[in-house]
């Protein structure tokens, strides 16, 4: 497999700044780090992104996540290993990642619980955390980014 492109985020000007503000602000409203990896890593292996699936288990096991976790992060609901303020993280991405899934993409049972564990300005940054991600993933699918190019090329991905 190869590339069709580099990342688009790459090469237009302007571009990467803005982003890395937003994910620079995101990361500063309450969320722990590990659990917006943690969403990351999910709503990645949803859409298909294997640059980001990737990228981001590597991220995860470089910040001292236990092998356990990350192989069963594709099944969270049936795996003992994730607190219930993960877990409703984790709910909330798998909704606002499939969006065309089911009537009520969001239903109020998923955001309620969400809520229950994070306040307003968290659950904000979880809602831009997924979007972003979402975002990501659809540049590197679309463009074939490869999965472990991170390694070779410095900042290919707009995080």
């Amino acid at each position: 497999m190869k590339a069709r492109m580099k990342n688009p985020a790459m090469l237009i000007p302007g571009v990467m700044e803005p982003i890395y503000a937003l994910v620079g602000a995101v990361k500063k409203c309450g969320v722990p780090a590990r659990t917006l990896e943690l969403v990351h890593l999910r709503a990645s292996q949803i859409n298909g992104c294997g640059f980001c699936v990737d990228m981001n288990a590597r991220e995860l096991k470089k910040a001292g996540e236990t092998d356990e976790r990350l192989f069963a992060v594709a099944a969270w609901r049936e795996a003992p290993y994730f607190t219930d303020a993960e877990r409703a993280a984790l709910a909330l991405a798998e909704a606002a990642t499939r969006l065309s899934d089911r009537a009520d993409p969001v239903p109020d049972d998923i955001w309620e619980e969400a809520a229950r564990h994070y306040d307003e300005p968290a659950l904000a940054a979880l809602v831009l955390h997924i979007a972003l991600i979402n975002c990501f993933n659809r540049i590197n699918v679309a463009t074939r980014q490869i999965a472990g190019s991170m390694k070779r090329e410095a900042h290919a991905d707009p995080r």
